[in-house]
Formats: C-alpha cells, sequence, structure tokens
C-alpha cells in the first residue's frame, strides 16, 4: 500500500505526520518504507537517523551538437516546445536548465548530428532507521526541474508492506509526480485562511487525478472552522486531527519523533494509521 502524505502550502505538518506515522507503522512490525520526494528541501532524515547512507546521483539526457555535422536546418529548434536547443546565425545553442530529455532532437535530425549525454541533476540517498527504510533526493542547487530526482526516489521503493511518500507542497509538477500511482493520498491542512485556500487548490488536482484522499487537520483548536465547513460541504473524509500542542512543536524544533518524545502521541498516530489503513483499502477494493 502507498499512501502520499501531501498539502497545498507548506509548513502544515506533512513531514511531522509522515515520519511519524512511518515510525509507528515499524513498530508494529510490518515492513515499511518512507520516500521524503521533496528534494528541494528534504528532513525526514532529521528525524530518523540512519548511520549509513548509500548515494547514487540522478541524471537526465541532454544533447550534444557535432558541429561538423550539422547543417543548420533548424528542425531541432521547430520540434523543441521549451526552447532548449535553438539555431541562431551559425551555432545551435543548448540550454541544458530547459531541456526535458525527451530525445526529440536527436531523432529528427537528419544528418545525425545530435547526440544525447548524460548530466547530473541530483542525488538520491537510501539508508534505516528506526525499523524504517528511508529513502530521499536531492536537487543541486540552482536546477529548475525536480521531477526525474523525485521519480528516482520513488524509483526506490517497492519493498515493503507500507510506503509513505512525503511529497513537496503545492499542486505543480513536483507534487504531481510524487502523488502520482498512490494508492491514497492525505492532504494535511491547517485550520486558517490560507491552510484552506491552498487545501482547496491541491483537493482540486487530486480531484483532476481521479485519486482517493482524505484530510487530517494539523494544529485543531487553534483557528477557525472554515476548513471543517469545507470538508462537510464537499463530502471529504477527515482522517484525524493533531492539536494544537506546545510540546509538539518543541519536539519538532530538536529533531524528534513526536510518538517518542511526547506522552499520549504514539497512540494518537497509531488510530490515525489504522483508521488512515481502513480507508486506504477500501479505496483500492
Amino acid at each position: 500500500m502507498r499512501i502520499a502524505i501531501a498539502s497545498g502550502k507548506g509548513g502544515t505538518g506533512k513531514t511531522t505526520l509522515a515520519t511519524n506515522l512511518a515510525f509507528v507503522a515499524s513498530e508494529t512490525g510490518a515492513r515499511t518504507e518512507l520516500l521524503d520526494c521533496d528534494v528541494e528541501e528534504p528532513n525526514c532524515h532529521l528525524f530518523l537517523h540512519a548511520e549509513d547512507y548509500t548515494e547514487r546521483p540522478v541524471e537526465v539526457l541532454v544533447p550534444r551538437v557535432d558541429e561538423s555535422k550539422c547543417t543548420m536546418c533548424g528542425e531541432c529548434g521547430r520540434l523543441c516546445r521549451f526552447s532548449a536547443i535553438v539555431a541562431i546565425g551559425e551555432r545551435v545553442h543548448v540550454f541544458d536548465e530547459m531541456c526535458h530529455s525527451c530525445g526529440g532532437c536527436a531523432a529528427i535530425c537528419p544528418t545525425g548530428a545530435i547526440e544525447e549525454v548524460p548530466r547530473a541533476i541530483g542525488v538520491v540517498r537510501q539508508g534505516s532507521a528506526e525499523g524504517v527504510r528511508l529513502a530521499y533526493g536531492l536537487l543541486n542547487v540552482g536546477e529548475p526541474m525536480s521531477p526525474p530526482v523525485i521519480a528516482a526516489v520513488k524509483g526506490c521503493g517497492g519493498a515493503a508492506a507500507l510506503t509513505i511518500i512525503d511529497a513537496p507542497p503545492g499542486t505543480s509538477c513536483p507534487a504531481i509526480e510524487a502523488m502520482r500511482e498512490a494508492d491514497y493520498v492525505v492532504m494535511v491542512t491547517e485550520p486558517t485562511p490560507f491552510g484552506l485556500n491552498d487545501l482547496e487548490l491541491a483537493v482540486g488536482a487530486v480531484r483532476e487525478l481521479g485519486m482517493p484522499f482524505g484530510v487530517v487537520i494539523n494544529r485543531a483548536g487553534s483557528g477557525d472552522e472554515g476548513v471543517d465547513r469545507y470538508c462537510r460541504e464537499e463530502g471529504i473524509a477527515v482522517l484525524g486531527r493533531i492539536p494544537e500542542d506546545r510540546a509538539v512543536a518543541e519536539a519538532y524544533s530538536r529533531g524528534l519523533l513526536v510518538a517518542e518524545a511526547v506522552p499520549g502521541y504514539a497512540g494518537v498516530m497509531r488510530e490515525l494509521l489504522e483508521y488512515l489503513a481502513s480507508r486506504a483499502w477500501e479505496a483500492i477494493a
């Protein structure tokens, strides 16, 4: 079972939920893996402290032009929708950061002047901690496209009974890539006008994908009733509530798992996991 933990905005408690659910699941003896797909700023490893990591690069293919074969016909530039390769004057210019690695330019070149070469854009690290197999990606600084690194992180999963995916916030390509192929999506939000606004956007994206989902309200009791009212009106299941608690914030700031550091929260997370699992299995069936 693959459960994606997502949110319409950052700072809602997505990582807190993902790491603690993975921890309590592993405590039951279930083979559990956690995939941190927030590759621009991964932080699950700050709470699950693996002793040894293996690391491998993530590479994409980009075009290189052999000028001795190029006739400056411009077919490659006319094909590319992202202007990653453009014939200007007497040269063909390649902009690596804009390339989506489709291979079209190499395929269409009439003289075979274009070949594809690998270019590293990030790394994937894997390790084990607290009984959880952890993988996370790290996008190189300055790289504009994270989906290839996210796909590489997801490729590390599949060997466990339960896979939890910590998705990047928002509704753009990185979030969609992380959620894609999950069996169930948990939207984490907070009871504020900002939380509601971004939850509505995220719900729209998940519904467009046709994926089953539910909502967890973090810092419950600290804001207004807008999120609850929205969920009732839209028929969205509220899977659980994590109350506003200073002890939770203090544990988080010290890099501690709430389920270990704050009395009572292991039970809260366990109940949420059981309810979530039942909803997910219903959706799969």
